[in-house]
């Protein structure tokens, strides 16, 4: 778990919660996706701190769950973001599975969040199969089954009452620009995730307001 010291300084906290999509997985700290979101509110007048981070690369549901659990953090937040799924999809793990991880994450972001759904919000996952390494693979399949994790998540979201932020066709525009792409040809650039921050910005704002 990463923590933010000088959070208790800024009026608003924030909390983000994934895998290697939200760790920033061969980038700097400052081009991680929350903490570029967390610098655009502070452009726009928002006086929010970086954020408390809890996510590692390979993470599926169940071992952010775990590891949630065991970082003892009992902080709650005034905005509490998800992204998580691409593992359990790699290493073809069940949707139904991720269903029911998913909708309890669901729950376990609700009570960072002070039990306020409203101040929390999801990221899709997105498509790595147009990552140069996945160059020679089934980019057909990972792309329908990214699809049809999305559509899970989209669903538990709504029936939570939780914002749904699609930035998967963001990721499927990267197709073909290595400057979107970290050094390992696999996870994004802070390029691509500044775009990923920017399509979250008016939602965190809104989400600030309630």
């Amino acid at each position: 778990m990463i923590i933010n010291p000088d959070a208790a300084k800024s009026e608003y906290t924030f909390l983000s919660l994934g895998d290697s999509y939200t760790i920033g997985e061969r980038v700097s700290e400052t081009d991680r996706w929350s903490v570029q979101l967390a610098g655009l509110l502070r452009k726009d007048n928002v006086d929010v701190g970086n954020p408390d981070i809890i996510a590692r690369t390979g993470w599926t549901t169940a071992e952010l769950q775990e590891a949630i659990k065991a970082s003892g953090n009992q902080k709650t937040y005034n905005l509490v973001s998800l992204l998580i799924g691409v593992n359990n999809q790699y290493r073809g793990q069940s949707q139904d599975q991720y269903r029911t991880e998913f909708r309890e994450l669901l729950q376990t972001a609700t009570k960072f969040a002070a039990g306020k759904t409203n101040r929390v919000f999801v990221l899709s996952i997105p498509d790595w199969g147009v990552s140069p390494f996945a160059a020679g693979g089934d980019k057909a399949r990972v792309s329908r089954e990214i699809d049809q994790f999305n559509a899970i998540a989209q669903d538990e979201c709504q029936k939570a009452g939780i914002v749904y932020v699609d930035i998967t066709p963001l990721s499927r525009s990267a197709a073909g620009d290595d400057s979107q792409f970290a050094s390992d040809g696999l996870h994004y650039s802070g390029k691509q995730m500044k775009q990923w921050a920017e399509k979250a910005l008016p939602v965190a704002k809104e989400l600030l307001k309630k």
